[in-house]
């Protein structure tokens, strides 16, 4: 069928020279551990797509055929779709590639849609419909990364298997054939580092709780907020060597973390000779030493952590690592020769492996860049669509291979949108331009399973060619997303399009402004988070028609997780949107001592409040109750349990100790969740309220409020938390939508 967007690229031109896979063969049961002694990685799995699809599609697995194409050399991943009715079949280079055909069938011949934020499959015929013509489509790029550093922090790092396992299908869905995994990195430092004097304890005490090890492993912290135990140890581990023999299944590629320097307490005391580099402070926590990378200690060190690593997940490919983040300090170490000395110590244990660095403030800096093998570094860009200043990153970093990416969201906010016109006109240009070293996309948001739009569309990024018409785009999202086209889903998308997925690099910021409702109290707040946007970057009255029209959307297109979820996210954004427009009316009362009105805004403030809790909380993956139950899962008794409750916690609200939450922390990963909404929001608004009407009345400064310390007593007791969804999405939002328009 014709396609109202970009073309795809020209994909298979036969089906010759293919091994054929039936889904309704019988899949391999469990997962087989990969041998270390092999020294190679484990080969994809010819029954992978097929498990796939039976997962995904369990009443139509059955009707598809997968089947392998043959390499050719210098190829990229290329797809091609055929069949006649109840007998489609998919043929692609890889697992996942073939699982990508299989999204692109789904989108443009059956209107289906499956995200990692909702879906829509239940209206499939019982017999799936044959293509009017094949389906061809083929990679514009090799790398295609995917998922934040932080991922395994904000996302959840507390998610089990079954999560995971449908993730990954996910991403192979989209395209994705490079996955960050951080899942279990703790146990390799804890086994490697037992080599070079340091106890089970020491070590253990040295490994934060794993909602902040993302920030350990970039050499940011350690030690909070507790010591971790050996069986969460040994449990991470295992969940982490499965999600890597899945990925090598599909034939995708684990990106692990490497080893660049980072060392516990004392290990110069402990490794006579050693030269460590002390790293000051990152926004309130000690940040652990650095391993000088010129000297035998470290190559020692580098020996021992990717041995284990091997042992434990088996070897990759690719392994990220960030030199210096975000304010690390080289020194009297010279930048290029510590580069050189990661990169020496990469090559001794995986010779032709690749050194994926994140580009992000200052770094990598030319020094890193000029120093390596430019051919296997890759730099994955997170400023691509931030900065209007960043046109020729071949000249930031010296012709070194790069991705174009995206960091849409920051700290897991629940906000609405992304910078999809950058999208549009700037990666085609870039990898299309004489000289270009653009060699892929990343999709990076600080947590994933957010804006599914967003998510769709930049993934297609590298499965296309040609200009990429927006307004095309959107019109086709509002039909395969709910399985018909719709002119009230259409003009909803299309209000979406020019608000929230309007906004540009022209004001420096990739994220939409969060709401104020999960601000620390203030009557002067712009944002909840420290460095987030100051204001909605597009007007709050253009964004809320979208609502109305996703509420008039016929009841037959209602019945799906992919509606219910965008209707969530449109209400509640439209919710907190309205915290922008009313706190300054809220200020202007109290300082013109107006207790009257004061008492009428703040009343309809709580109510919002009472409203948004109400809608998120008829969302299942809008409940902190699920979000601390999954880390609760993970300990072994009573004591352990409130551990790691306490660890994710106090990621979402003060983030950790009172000196980092004072420096900026506080709220980073405010999201408007049911629990968090009506609970620590509501308390700190309305203790702030009760404070600022006894000031007026009597005439007085308001009480100071220790924040930090209300916080943490909430963080130890937030009550009972719901785990399971409770009312009805549709009829909330049509209240959200009758209270906003009467007020």
């Amino acid at each position: 069928m014709p396609l109202p967007r970009r073309t795809f690229l020209t994909g298979l031109a036969g089906t010759a020279g293919v091994a054929a896979v039936s889904c309704s063969g019988t899949p391999a049961d469990g997962v087989t551990p990969h041998s270390p002694a092999s020294g190679a990685a484990r080969a994809p799995s010819r029954t992978a797509a097929a498990e796939a699809a039976r997962r995904l599609l369990p009443r139509h697995w059955g009707q598809i055929e997968f089947r392998t194409a043959s390499e050719k050399a210098g190829a990229e991943d290329s797809f091609r779709v055929t069949g006649r009715r109840g007998r489609i079949t998919v043929t692609g280079t890889t697992p996942s590639t073939q699982l990508t055909g299989l999204r692109h069938y789904l989108k443009h011949v059956t209107h289906a849609n499956i995200t990692w934020a909702g879906s829509r499959t239940d209206h499939l015929p019982d017999r799936l419909p044959a293509p009017a013509a094949p389906l061809a489509g083929a990679a514009n790029t090799p790398h295609r990364f995917v998922l934040n550093d932080t991922n395994d922090g904000y996302t959840g790092a507390y998610a089990d298997w079954e999560y995971w396992e449908h993730e990954i299908d996910v991403l192979a869905l989209h395209g994705y054939n490079e996955v960050l995994v951080y899942a279990g990195a703790d146990a390799v430092h804890h086994r490697a580092f037992q080599e070079f004097g340091y106890t089970d304890a020491e070590l253990r005490a040295w490994i934060p709780g794993p909602a902040h090890q993302p920030w350990w492993l970039l050499q940011n912290m350690s030690s909070f907020p507790h010591p971790v135990s050996r069986q969460l140890l040994d449990a991470r581990a295992r969940l982490g060597r499965r999600i890597c023999d899945r990925l090598r299944d599909l034939g995708m590629t684990p990106v692990l973390p490497g080893w660049f320097g980072t060392v516990p307490p004392d290990f110069e005391k402990k490794n006579p000779g050693a030269r460590t580099v002390p790293q000051g402070d990152w926004v309130g926590f000690a940040r652990p030493e650095w391993l000088d990378p010129r000297t035998g200690h470290f190559a020692r060190v580098a020996a021992a952590f990717y041995r284990a690593q091997d042992e434990l997940y088996g070897p990759t490919t690719m392994y990220k690592m960030d030199l210096l983040h975000e304010g690390g300090k080289p020194g009297d170490v010279p930048v290029g020769d510590a580069a050189k000395g990661v990169e020496k110590a990469l090559r001794a244990a995986h010779p032709g492996a690749t050194w994926v660095i994140l580009g992000w403030q200052h770094n990598p800096p030319k020094a890193i860049t000029d120093a390596v093998d430019k051919e296997r570094m890759l730099v994955v860009d997170g400023l691509s669509d931030r900065f209007p200043h960043i046109t020729d990153r071949e000249s930031d970093w010296g012709s070194t291979p790069y991705t174009f990416g995206s960091i849409w969201n920051f700290g897991g906010h629940t906000t609405l949108g992304a910078n999809t016109p950058d999208w549009a006109a700037l990666y085609e240009k870039w990898r299309t331009r004489k000289g270009s070293t653009l060699r892929g996309i990343s999709l990076m948001p600080e947590a994933a399973d957010n804006n599914p739009a967003a998510f769709e569309l930049f993934s297609e990024l590298a499965w296309s060619d040609g200009d990429l018409d927006l307004t095309s785009w959107f019109k086709e999202w509002s039909t395969s997303r709910y399985g018909a086209a719709d002119p009230h889903a259409e003009a909803a998308w299309d209000t979406l399009r020019r608000t929230a997925y309007g906004t540009t690099r022209a004001d420096e910021w990739a994220e939409g402004a969060d709401g104020l409702f999960g601000a620390r109290p203030d009557l002067s707040a712009k944002s909840a988070a420290a460095w987030s946007p100051k204001k909605l970057r597009y007007e709050a009255a253009d964004f809320e028609p979208a609502l109305g029209e996703l509420l008039t959307v016929r009841p037959e297109l209602r019945d799906s997780s992919a509606y219910r979820r965008d209707l969530l996210d449109v209400a509640r954004q439209a919710l907190s949107n309205r915290s922008r427009v009313l706190l300054p009316r809220v200020k202007e009362a109290y300082d013109a001592g107006d207790a009257a009105r004061f008492d009428r805004l703040t009343r309809e403030w709580l109510t919002l409040m009472d409203l948004l809790e109400r809608l998120v909380a008829t969302d299942s993956r809008h409940l902190l109750g699920r979000w601390v139950a999954d880390a609760r899962a993970w300990g072994a008794d009573a004591a352990e349990r409130d551990r790691l409750a306490y660890d994710q916690l106090t990621l979402l609200t003060v983030w950790g100790t009172r000196s980092g939450a004072d420096a900026g922390l506080r709220d980073y990963a405010n999201r408007e969740w049911a629990g968090l909404v009506g609970g620590l929001y509501r308390l700190r608004w309305e203790r702030y309220f009760t404070a600022l009407r006894a000031a007026l009345a009597e005439g007085r400064a308001p009480e100071e409020i220790d924040w930090f310390a209300v916080e943490e007593a909430w963080i130890k007791d937030p009550g009972r938390l719901a785990t399971r969804p409770k009312g009805n999405t549709y009829k909330i939002a049509a209240k959200v939508r009758a209270h906003l328009e009467g007020n």
